[in-house]
């Protein structure tokens, strides 16, 4: 199998563990009689991204190499999901402490596979000679296509509302831990001469910050990563809840709530492959204004729509997400990747990883819980109910707001990534 199709098949794998469960887990946790919870099950992802991706990164680029370490993550994040799947499944009554405690375990580690697997393919791309902002793209849209794989499979097999989406999420997650040994070799720093403990360990990714476009473009990236998992959190709870309404419940929309969805993800596979043109010939500020903007829609259309007459604005939030996760989250990691040495690759798309799914995704997913639970609430069948349109248009208006001040803080007019 050649290089390209090995980083494909590791890529489809690496994000179906992740669309297994990402964007159904608060129907599930709302049937569980978790529902006021939403938000710390899915801050627990911004949580250990605070520590794990930077810990594992130091770790693959000092110690164990990157292509084993992301076997390891895996077999031991897809045990405790599979744990937290048998669980759910066994008991009627959930307890919020046993769940979350399996569920948290699995998600430090796999989390940190994220920015992992980004070395792994990086690494391999620059030892064939290939460049990575126009090898990488390709690949990574099947990563996408995993997500949206086991998404509807997820749908399709009924398990939307159930913790089997867990045990789906774990066994495709201990098939990725076996392949992952099989990946090409990414190679470890050798410490030769003097070296500080600093250096040792691998923290002088921090240093980064000491120069002022890489500290703006870092605090940028946690603003722009409370947005991250709002829609994985509350977009399949809040469209279902038009099930709640008899003119909706039989709509599409409403009985097959991930599928609607999954056209988010649909849009990623189109805007991956657009970004070696957007990156050339706009460069990295301009690319992230835009995914800010989109992310400004992408809650609008939500806040104005609904599953019938207005299932039309609900399919252009879903195609504005391409751009809006795309052009943020891949643009930002190909940006870390050229602006950085190689020596500390592995710790800069951790520390990326940290600034973005951990400080920023954990404000932002907890800062949300609040702002649903302040306008909304469940009703007896289960529907989470309320005042959803103020809740989305406040979202957009956070989404505008750090678009104008990126727009004037960002100063650095050369930051184009060219192959």
């Amino acid at each position: 199998m050649s290089l390209k199709y090995r980083l494909v098949v590791m890529n489809f794998l690496q994000f179906a563990v992740w669309g297994a469960y990402l964007t159904s887990m608060g129907s599930y946790l709302g049937r569980a009689g978790l529902g006021d919870n939403i938000g710390v099950f899915y801050s627990i992802q911004g949580v250990v991204s605070i520590f794990m991706p930077a810990l594992m990164g130091i770790v693959a680029d000092r110690w164990v190499p990157a292509q084993k370490l992301l076997g390891i993550c895996h077999a031991v994040a897809g045990t405790l999901m599979i744990a937290a799947g048998w669980y759910g499944l066994s008991n009627a009554d959930i307890e919020f402490s046993v769940l979350f405690s399996l569920y948290s375990l699995s998600v430090a580690f796999y989390m940190p596979t994220l920015a992992l697997s980004n070395s792994v393919a990086y690494t391999a791309l620059d030892k064939a000679g290939l460049d990575t902002v126009n090898a990488f793209p390709p690949i990574r849209v099947f990563g996408t296509i995993g997500f949206i794989c086991s998404m509807w499979a997820v749908d399709l097999l009924g398990y939307q509302t159930t913790a089997a989406q867990f045990a789906v999420s774990g066994a495709l997650g201990l098939l990725l831990a076996v392949y992952s040994f099989t990946l090409p070799k990414c190679p470890i720093t050798q410490n030769s001469g003097k070296k500080s403990l600093f250096e040792a360990l691998g923290l002088n990714a921090f240093s980064l910050f000491k120069e002022y476009r890489m500290a703006v473009f870092f605090v940028f990236s946690m603003l722009l990563g409370m947005m991250l998992q709002i829609t994985n959190g509350y977009a399949n709870p809040f469209i279902s809840s038009f099930g709640a309404s008899a003119e909706y419940v039989n709509t599409f929309g409403v009985q097959h709530a991930n599928m609607l969805i999954s056209l988010s993800q649909i849009s990623e596979t189109l805007c991956i492959l657009l970004i070696p043109f957007f990156l050339r010939r706009f460069g990295i500020k301009n690319v992230m204004l835009m995914a800010m903007f989109a992310w400004m829609l992408r809650f609008a259309f939500f806040g104005m729509g609904n599953p019938g007459s207005g299932v039309w604005l609900f399919i252009l939030s879903m195609i504005v997400y391409g751009m809006a996760f795309d052009f943020f989250n891949i643009s930002g990691s190909l940006f870390v990747d050229k602006e950085v040495s190689t020596n500390m690759r592995s710790s800069a798309q951790g520390l990326f990883m940290m600034m973005t799914n951990g400080f920023g995704a954990t404000i932002g997913v907890l800062a949300a819980q609040t702002i649903v639970n302040r306008f909304c609430q469940y009703n007896e069948t289960g529907h989470l109910i309320g005042d959803w349109t103020t809740v989305w248009y406040i979202f957009a208006a956070f989404a505008l707001a750090v678009a104008i001040l990126f727009a004037l803080l960002f100063k650095y007019k050369t930051a184009k990534i060219r192959s």
